[in-house]
């Protein structure tokens, strides 16, 4: 299997937070994601930048969610998948 492109890997890490209920720490995110931390890091800032995911606190804990662009994000990829395989392009 071939490298990942910068898309399938934000598209990865958005749907392993949708995955674990819309909620996870950094640490487990970033262990699931298969990246290095340095990579890790720049998706996630990158992630955060483009609005597709947002921090909370919860009782002194940081967890990470999907924001409606997420949402909204991962439907759409969904989408031209899907058109992707219908006309098996």
């Amino acid at each position: 299997m071939g490298k990942r492109a910068k898309l399938e890997i934000m598209k990865d890490i958005l749907e392993i937070i949708k995955k674990n209920k819309n909620s996870i720490k950094p640490t487990p995110l970033l262990r699931k994601s298969g990246l290095s931390s340095a990579s890790f890091k720049e998706y996630y800032v990158d992630l955060i930048r483009r609005n597709l995911v947002k921090e909370v606190i919860n009782k002194e804990e940081k967890f990470i969610i999907l924001t409606d662009m997420g949402f909204r994000f991962l439907e759409r990829y969904r989408s031209i998948v899907d058109f992707i395989e219908e006309f098996d392009l």
